[in-house]
């Protein structure tokens, strides 16, 4: 009989794009926690991100540095990689955490507002993963794409147009790519939280909304970073070298495929709800 696998992460380096705030910090402290080297991504925040890195840093489990750099770019993205590896000299995780979620219904969505989600959501992980993937372990390489569990609810509303379009894609990436790098040992998955309360979450809807969202989980509340952040962490263990294209739902049962209660938000409230 062979011993399990462990969902120790000591001696790895992850790249977390998008993490100095809501899940992608909650992720990298996480991975930190669990041994492994971190590189901390922001584009606006040097104090949050520097803050971040001290937390895990002082902790003395896993270490972390922060790396200034637009990820929807594909110049932001080798940037990201270049530092990462000036750092600790290998890459053996990427977490494309990274994305924008606007609000637009067909009639108001202008090719800047759609171009801006292509590029966050699409463009910059599928390229960022293009220069990372010869510089992961084989086996043993980890990639993680972040989907939304609206790509899977009939209860979406017409302004989530562009964003769930843009997860709906990397989706079908992270999919081809699980088939494509999975032949060498590279494991690609796809995680798609529910309503996670974060800014970026909140921004744009009232109170009453988000109260009707969080009313729709049998928990009777929204979800948190720190519920996601574990799912990432196993898998991106040794011990889920046998999970590989999947899209694992994290939403405490709020959202699935044609079977979710129907929120009652009012009719003049077409808020994007995830």
């Amino acid at each position: 009989m062979t011993s399990s696998l462990p969902t120790s992460l000591s001696g790895k380096v992850a790249i977390v794009t998008g993490s100095s705030r809501g899940i992608g910090a909650a992720i990298a402290r996480r991975l930190a926690d669990e041994g492994a080297n971190v590189t901390v991504n922001y584009v606006n925040n040097p104090k949050l991100a520097e803050d971040l890195v001290n937390e895990i840093n002082a902790k003395g489990k896993g270490g972390a540095v922060a790396v200034k750099a637009n990820a929807s770019t594909i110049y932001g993205g080798k940037n990201l990689v270049d530092e990462t590896i000036r750092a600790y000299g290998r890459v053996d995780i990427l977490i494309c955490n990274a994305g924008i979620m606007g609000s637009k219904p067909l009639a108001d969505v202008e090719e800047d507002f759609f171009d801006d989600h292509i590029n966050s959501n699409v463009k910059g992980p599928l390229f960022l993963a293009k220069a990372v993937a010869p510089l992961l372990p084989t086996p043993g390489g980890r990639i993680i794409f972040f989907s939304s569990s609206l790509t899977g609810a009939t209860t979406v509303l017409p302004n989530a147009l562009a964003y769930v379009a843009s997860k709906g894609a990397i989706e079908q990436i992270s999919r081809v790519l699980a088939k494509d790098l999975g032949a060498h040992g590279i494991t690609v998955n796809t995680v798609s939280p529910g309503p996670v309360d974060t800014d970026l979450f909140r921004a744009g809807k009232p109170e009453e909304v988000v109260k009707v969202i969080a009313s729709q989980n049998p928990n009777n509340r929204l979800g948190k970073p720190e519920d996601i952040a574990p799912a990432v962490a196993f898998l991106v263990s040794p011990a889920a070298q046998w999970v590989n294209g999947q899209n694992i739902r994290v939403n405490g049962e709020c959202t699935f495929e044609g079977r979710e209660k129907t929120p009652t938000i009012p009719p003049s409230l077409t808020i994007n709800t995830y």
